[in-house]
C-alpha cells in the first residue's frame, strides 16, 4: 500500500481510540511529505546544491526584463554572484552541481571575464578553493559594487516579494560576499547620468565601474579600506621649476638663436616662447626641485633645453581648438623589420630619430641607425690589428635571457644641425653645443638584470640586480638619471644609475607588474599589473596616490600625456581607457583594435591626440579631447584594415578614432609621437 493510505489507516485508529494530541503531530508531519513519504520542498534554498541554480536563473531574468536604464548596472551582479554561487558549491561539497551549475553558466562571462573563467575551470572540492589563488582573492574578500538608489531598492523589493523562490538564496550571497554602495545618480558625475546611458546607446555596459571590483576602492583612491573617506590625496601635475643658473643660460642662447634666425611674421620669438612656457607652470601645482633631487645641469642639458624650446614652437599643430579642430593629419613613419623569424620583444627609438633598438629573444641587443649612417665608436682601436670597418648596427650581448624592454636615455635633436637645416647648411658653428644624442640605453631581460649600456664605447656599464624573477619593463625617467623597472616579483623599482641598489620599492599589486611609465614632471611612477589595475605613486614617499580599476584585460601599455593632466592606459582586448589624474576619474574608454592588444600608446605635443599601435597591425590615432562618442563603426570601417579576410567576430570601433593607418602583415611594437608631433612606428613583418 502507498504511503498515503497507511496514514490514512493510523490516522482514522488514533481518532476512534481518542489519541487526539497524537493524532494532530501526525497530521502535521504528513502534510510535508508526498505520497511516498518523500519531503516537499517548499522552499528554494531547501534544494541543496540546485538552489544557486535556480537562484541565478531567477536574477538573470528579471535583470534582463528590468528597465534600460537599470539594466547596465544591474548586469554588474550577474558576475559575482556566479562566482560566489560556484565557489559556494565546492565548499558544500555538492560535487556533480558544481561542474553541472559552471558548464550550464560560464558562457555568459567568457566574453568579459575570459582570463577569470578560465582560471576557476576544474573547481569541485573544498581544497581545490584553497589552493586556487583566483578562487581566494573571491572568496576572502567582499565584492564592492556600487548601485543607484533606485536600483538598489529595485533588487531589494524583488529578492523579498520572492524570497522563496530563490530571493533568499542571493540575499544570503550579497550578505556574506558584497560590499553595495547606494549612490545617488546626481552625485556620481556623467557617466551615470540618463543622458549619457541615452548617448551611449548601450554601448560600454560591459565596463565595470571605477569603484567595483575586489577589494573594491572609492575612485581613483588607493585605499582599499571599506571605510576610506572619499578624499584623494593632492596631486603636483606642473612641471618643477628650472635650475635658475641653467634658465639664465637657456634665456642667452635662445636670444642667439633669435638673433640669427630671426621669426617669422606672427610667431613668436623663442626668448617669448620660453617666457610663456615659464608662466603656464603655476608654482602651486608643481613639485619643487628637492622633490626628486637631480644632478646639477650640464651644458647639455641647457642644449636639449634650448631644442625643445625650438621645437614646441615650430611644430605641427594638430587638431587644435582655435582652428576648430581642424590642421595638417598625423604623419606616421613606420620602421618594418625582416626576417625576424618572430624574435623581436621590443622596440625603442632615441629621442634624437637616430637610432631604434630592438630586444631579442635571442638574448642580445640589436642597435641600428635609422639612415644607415656608420654608428661611431669611441673604443680604442688595437693598433696591430686593422681599424675595424664603418657599421650600421651595433650587438650588445650581455644578458642570460630573453630581453623584454629597452629604452634609450633622453636626447634631442642637437640645435646646431636644426639652425644649420634652417638656413640650408650655411651655419658654421656646429660646435657651439655639445652633443644632445642618447648616450645610454637600458634593458631588461629574463635573467632578472637590468642592464646599463653606453652607446659611445656599445659596452655594458653596469647589471643591476633586485629583482628575483623576470623583469618586464624598464622606462628611463624624463630628466634621465632616474629609472623604474616593473617585474614579475610583483613589484616596481626606482633606481638611479649611479646606485646598484633601487631607491624605492613600490609593492601593492597582487600579479606581475608588467608596464612602467613616469609622469612628466618625475615625481609619480605608473604601473600596470595582471591584477587588472594602474597604480601611481608618490616618487619621494613610496606610496601608492590613485589607483585606476575598470579594465576586463590584461593591461598591456601606459602613457602619461604631455600636460601631466591625463593617462592613457590599454590591454591585450584592444581597449585604450583615458583617465584624469586629478579627480581620479575615469575619462572614456575608445576600441577600435582587434584582438590581442595594444602595444604601444604615445600623446602628442598638445595632448589631445593620442597614437596607438598593437597586434592587429594598425596605427591608429585618437581624439582625446571629447567626451565618449560611443560606438561609431564596426570592422571593415577602421577595425578591419587589413584584416579583410578576418573570420572573427567584428570589432567596433568608437567614434574617437579619427585615424587607422594598416600595415601589411606586421604588428606594431612600437610608436612615438614626436616633439615637432610626427609619429614614428616601428614592427616585424610575420609573412
Amino acid at each position: 500500500q502507498s504511503q498515503a493510505n497507511l496514514n490514512q489507516i493510523v490516522l482514522e485508529y488514533l481518532s476512534k481510540k481518542g489519541y487526539n494530541k497524537t493524532e494532530a503531530t501526525l497530521r502535521k508531519e504528513s502534510a510535508i511529505h508526498d505520497q511516498n513519504g518523500r519531503p516537499l520542498v517548499r522552499r528554494v534554498e531547501d534544494q541543496g546544491g540546485q538552489k544557486y541554480s535556480t537562484a541565478f536563473i531567477l536574477l538573470r531574468d528579471w535583470v534582463e526584463d528590468n528597465l534600460d536604464i537599470y539594466k547596465p548596472e544591474l548586469r554588474r551582479l550577474l558576475w559575482p554572484v556566479f562566482v560566489y554561487s560556484y565557489l559556494n558549491l565546492a565548499i558544500e561539497c555538492y560535487f556533480k552541481e558544481t561542474e553541472r551549475y559552471f558548464n550550464s553558466f560560464q558562457s555568459l562571462f567568457l566574453p568579459d571575464h575570459e582570463v577569470d573563467v578560465r582560471a576557476l575551470t576544474g573547481i569541485q572540492l573544498p581544497e581545490h578553493v584553497h589552493q586556487n589563488a583566483t578562487a581566494q582573492i573571491y572568496y576572502n574578500n567582499r565584492y564592492r559594487l556600487s548601485l543607484t538608489k533606485m536600483a538598489q531598492q529595485a533588487l531589494y523589493e524583488f529578492l523579498e516579494a520572492k524570497e522563496s523562490d530563490g530571493g533568499s538564496v542571493i540575499v544570503q550571497l550579497l550578505q556574506r560576499h558584497f560590499n553595495l554602495i547606494a549612490v545617488d545618480r546626481a552625485s556620481v558625475g556623467h557617466e551615470r547620468s540618463l543622458a549619457a546611458l541615452l548617448a551611449r546607446g548601450g554601448a560600454d555596459e560591459d565596463m565595470p565601474m571605477e569603484d567595483e571590483g575586489i577589494p573594491g576602492h572609492n575612485p581613483g583612491s588607493a585605499n582599499t579600506d571599506p571605510n576610506a573617506p572619499p578624499v584623494l590625496p593632492n596631486l603636483k601635475l606642473g612641471m618643477p621649476p628650472m635650475d635658475p643658473e641653467a634658465a639664465e643660460d637657456v634665456r642667452g642662447a635662445l636670444q642667439d638663436e633669435d638673433a640669427k634666425n630671426p621669426p617669422a611674421p606672427g610667431q613668436n620669438s623663442l626668448v617669448e616662447e620660453f617666457d610663456q612656457r615659464i608662466k603656464r607652470e603655476p608654482t602651486e601645482d608643481a613639485p619643487t626641485r628637492d622633490t626628486v633631487p637631480l644632478p646639477p645641469p650640464l651644458a647639455r642639458d641647457v642644449a636639449m633645453e634650448v631644442q625643445k624650446i625650438k621645437e614646441n614652437r615650430d611644430r605641427f599643430r594638430i587638431f587644435e581648438k582655435t582652428t576648430g579642430g581642424l590642421g595638417p593629419g598625423v604623419s606616421v613613419v613606420m620602421y618594418t623589420f625582416h626576417n625576424t623569424f618572430d624574435s623581436i620583444n621590443c622596440l625603442d627609438f632615441s629621442g634624437d630619430q637616430n637610432l631604434v633598438a630592438a630586444g631579442m629573444a635571442e638574448s642580445y641587443i640589436r642597435v641600428w641607425s635609422l639612415d644607415g649612417s656608420p654608428l661611431p665608436s669611441l673604443m680604442p682601436s688595437n693598433p696591430n690589428e686593422p681599424p675595424p670597418k664603418p657599421v650600421s648596427s651595433r650587438r650588445l650581448v650581455g644578458h642570460s635571457g630573453p630581453v623584454y624592454a629597452v629604452s634609450f636615455s633622453p636626447s634631442t635633436v642637437n640645435p646646431s644641425t636644426s639652425s644649420s637645416a634652417q638656413t640650408n647648411g650655411t651655419s658654421t658653428e656646429s660646435s657651439k653645443y655639445p652633443s644632445t644624442k642618447s648616450q645610454y640605453l637600458l634593458s631588461s631581460s629574463a635573467d632578472k638584470t637590468i642592464r646599463l649600456w653606453s652607446l659611445d664605447v656599445w659596452q655594458c656599464l653596469v647589471a643591476y640586480r633586485a629583482h628575483d624573477s623576470p623583469v618586464w619593463d624598464v622606462q628611463w625617467g624624463p630628466f634621465g638619471y632616474y629609472f623604474a623597472s616593473a617585474g614579475h616579483d610583483r613589484t616596481a623599482r626606482l633606481w638611479a644609475t649611479d646606485h646598484v641598489e633601487p631607491l624605492r620599492m613600490f609593492v601593492g599589486h597582487d600579479q606581475d607588474v608588467d608596464v612602467v611609465a613616469w609622469h612628466p614632471n618625475g615625481a609619480y611612477v605608473f604601473t600596470a599589473s595582471g591584477d587588472k589595475t594602474v597604480r601611481m605613486w608618490d616618487v619621494q614617499r613610496g606610496t601608492s596616490v590613485r589607483m585606476f580599476t575598470g579594465h576586463l584585460n590584461n593591461l598591456t601599455a601606459l602613457a602619461v600625456s604631455s600636460d601631466g593632466e591625463k593617462l592613457a592606459s590599454a590591454d591585450d582586448s584592444g581597449a585604450i581607457v583615458l583617465w584624469d589624474l586629478k579627480e581620479g576619474a575615469r575619462i572614456k574608454r575608445m576600441r577600435g583594435h582587434g584582438k590581442g592588444g595594444v602595444w604601444s600608446l604615445s600623446w602628442s605635443a598638445e595632448s589631445n591626440v593620442l597614437v596607438s599601435g598593437g597586434a592587429d597591425g594598425t596605427v591608429r590615432v585618437w581624439d582625446c579631447d571629447g567626451a565618449s562618442s560611443g560606438s561609431g563603426a564596426v570592422a571593415g570601417v577602421g577595425a578591419g584594415v587589413g584584416a579583410k579576410k578576418k573570420k572573427e567576430k567584428d570589432v567596433v570601433v568608437t567614434g574617437d578614432q579619427i585615424a587607422a593607418f594598416p600595415t601589411k602583415k606586421s604588428p606594431v611594437y612600437k610608436v612615438q609621437f614626436t616633439r615637432m608631433n610626427l609619429v614614428m612606428a616601428g614592427g616585424a613583418f610575420i609573412p
